[in-house]
């Protein structure tokens, strides 16, 4: 299980990612089931509907055609929000196509 956690700014939500492997799936597919909470009104719609995925599939796939981009469209008026790439690293690491590692952006004036 890989858990991922993005504080998004100055909205002040936070995305809590959790990615669990599904081990019935084969090396080719590597589905990997979302519990993804939040008190953002929009990730709470996104976590509704972005329940699994392929993570060869979206790990490979350019940005605007992977499901988790593709979901987060649907849902979201916020094009900057760090959440995307959060659950993104977090379905790649619980793949085990990356190692965990903090990330961070810090934008100043």
């Amino acid at each position: 299980m890989a858990i991922g956690t993005v504080h998004s700014g100055v909205c002040g939500f936070c995305i809590n990612i959790k990615a669990v492997s599904d081990p019935s799936s084969s090396r080719r597919s590597r589905t990997i089931k979302l519990e993804i909470t939040s008190d953002c009104p929009n990730y709470q719609k996104i976590a509704k509907e972005l329940t699994e995925v392929d993570a060869l599939k979206e790990i490979s796939s350019k940005l605007h055609m992977s499901k988790v981009y593709e979901i987060f469209l649907k849902y979201s008026p916020h094009p900057s929000c760090p959440g995307v790439s959060g659950i993104l690293k977090t379905i790649e690491v619980e793949a085990g196509l990356a190692l965990p590692r903090t990330a961070d952006i810090t934008v100043q004036r």
